[in-house]
């Protein structure tokens, strides 16, 4: 236990300011700030420390890709629907809806080589091409 002995008037006063209702000691505070300039000490929660963040995995690099026809050269649009059919082996009116309905995904689930080759030719032919990594 405690061995410290208190005065009688400290225990007293002490005992006083423990049994004030919340009422009486919000009163007391406000009486002590206006009358004797004593205001009440800022209460603080204890200082939490900082979680540990934990970084997010960075995502595998994509292994499958997509080729997207973003648009076309107005003067080499026949060229892009003559490359479109070849490479699809649609009819000319698919081809051409292909073509003129962009941006559209052309192909998907290629390798990055494929994607790449794929790519090349539909620039050549006058084509606005991306290449899109795909989510696994």
């Amino acid at each position: 236990m405690n061995e410290r002995r208190w005065s009688q008037e400290i225990q007293a006063l002490g005992d006083r300011l423990a049994g004030l209702t919340v009422a009486a000691a919000v009163e007391l505070a406000d009486y002590l700030e206006t009358v004797h300039g004593i205001a009440p000490a800022a209460v603080t929660s204890p200082v939490q420390p900082d979680p540990i963040i934990e970084p997010e995995p960075s995502p595998a690099p994509p292994t499958e890709f997509q080729v997207v026809l973003e648009g076309f050269d107005a003067a080499r649009k026949i060229g892009v629907i003559r490359a479109v059919r070849e490479l699809t082996g649609v009819g000319i009116k698919e081809a051409k809806e292909l073509v003129e309905g962009t941006p559209r995904v052309f192909r998907e689930g290629l390798s990055q080589a494929e994607a790449d080759k794929l790519k090349a030719l539909l620039e050549t032919a006058g084509a606005r091409v991306s290449v899109q990594g795909m989510a696994a």
